[in-house]
């Protein structure tokens, strides 16, 4: 199945937030962009059946000049075991901003920040489908 909807986030260090999503988190390298100075033109990382696509913050283009400004963001991922996922990026020195927690609509989450400020939320909720 291809992923239909891929957020796409700027990094200052992108080489580092692609180190922590893959280690910390699980994702898989798909692809890795690099111009001649080595910064991260476009990355694609994989989790299940989902993709995000990321890249160096201050580069020319009008997608960088859109994000220039844009604040940290929110990535809700979906995975199998919750507490497992929560070791993980514990394990890595993740930033935990809310543990494991059973949702009232049935889910078990938990909230992290990445070393630039976004958001990612891990849990068993699967938009569209049951909890």
């Amino acid at each position: 199945m291809v992923a239909t909807i891929s957020p796409t986030l700027l990094y200052d260090d992108a080489k580092v937030a692609i180190r922590l999503l893959k280690d910390a988190f699980g994702f898989r390298e798909v692809a890795v962009y690099e111009d001649e100075g080595g910064a991260v033109l476009h990355a694609e990382l994989a989790y299940g059946d989902g993709m995000v696509m990321l890249g160096t913050r201050g580069r020319e283009g009008v997608f960088a000049k859109a994000m220039a400004k844009g604040g940290p963001v929110g990535v809700y991922v979906a995975v199998e075991d919750t507490d497992a996922h929560h070791r993980q990026a514990v394990e890595h020195g993740v930033e935990i901003l809310m543990p494991p927690t059973d949702q009232d609509y049935g889910s078990r989450d938990y909230m992290a920040r990445d070393a630039e400020g976004n958001i990612w939320s891990f849990g068993t909720y699967v938009p569209g489908g049951a909890a």
